[in-house]
C-alpha cells in the first residue's frame, strides 16, 4: 500500500479534436465503441450507472449496455432493486465508460425513464431461460437468508414453469433508457493534459453544444 501513491501510467495514444468528432453525440458514442469492439475491450458495455436517494445520498454499481439509440442509453434491472427504487423517486443518473485498452472515458449525465412494457417484454424472452428464471428466484437487493435459499427459490421457479415455452416478464423486471443532457467524451494524452470534449443540451428538446474542458 505504501507504493499506491506512486501508481501511475502515461497515455499518449490518440488526440480528441473538435474537427474529427460527430455533431450527434449519440453518432459519437457509436463510433467509439465500434473501436472497443474491434479492441476487443473486455465486456466494453460495462458501465457504472449512478443514482441518489431522496436525501440525495449517491449509490453506484457496475451494469450492462443494452443498446443505445437516439432516445438514450438502455439497460434492464429488477425495479424494486435499489437502484430500480431510486429511480423511481429520483430519475437523475450518471454512466461512466471506461476502456483502459483505448486510454478513453465516456461520462454521461441525463434522466431515466423507464421503457415501454413491450420492449422490456421483447428482450426479456431474448434472454437465455436461466436468466429469465433468475429474475423471478432474485429478490434483489434485499437481505436473504442464504445462498440455499436463494437456490430454493429458483428449483421453486423451474418446477413452476417446468417445459414451459414462454416463461412470462415479471410485473418487477424491465428496461430504463436514460436520455441524456450531457455526454463528456475524455482521452488520456501525455502530461496529464487529457482531451475532454463535451457535449451539452439545456433540454432534451435542444440542439447539442461541444465545448472543450480543462483536464
Amino acid at each position: 500500500m505504501s507504493e499506491l501513491a506512486n501508481l501511475r501510467r502515461e497515455y499518449a495514444q490518440e488526440e480528441l479534436s473538435r474537427d474529427h468528432v460527430a455533431d450527434d453525440p449519440i453518432e459519437q458514442f457509436r463510433d467509439w465503441f465500434d473501436e472497443a469492439l474491434k479492441a476487443e475491450v473486455h465486456e466494453p458495455n460495462a458501465m457504472t450507472l449512478a443514482t441518489a436517494a431522496p436525501d440525495a445520498a449517491p449509490s453506484a454499481r457496475i451494469v450492462l449496455l443494452k443498446g443505445v439509440d437516439e432516445r438514450g442509453f438502455r439497460f434492464y434491472t429488477n425495479y424494486e432493486s435499489r437502484k430500480g427504487t431510486e429511480l423511481s423517486q429520483n430519475p437523475h443518473v450518471a454512466l461512466v465508460f471506461w476502456w483502459a485498452p483505448l486510454e478513453r472515458q465516456v461520462r454521461i449525465e441525463g434522466e431515466a425513464i423507464r421503457l415501454p412494457e413491450e420492449e422490456s417484454t421483447e428482450y426479456f424472452h431474448s434472454r437465455p431461460r436461466g436468466s429469465q428464471l433468475g429474475a423471478w428466484a432474485s429478490p434483489q437487493s434485499r437481505v436473504v437468508e442464504s445462498r440455499k435459499a436463494l437456490k430454493e427459490n429458483l428449483e421453486a421457479v423451474t418446477a413452476k414453469y417446468g417445459d414451459d415455452e414462454t416463461i412470462p416478464r415479471p410485473n418487477h423486471w424491465g428496461g430504463f433508457v436514460v436520455r441524456p443532457t450531457e455526454i463528456e467524451f475524455w482521452q488520456g494524452r501525455p502530461n496529464r493534459l487529457h482531451d475532454r470534449l463535451r457535449y451539452r443540451r439545456p433540454a432534451l428538446d435542444a440542439e447539442w453544444t461541444l465545448e472543450r474542458l480543462a483536464p
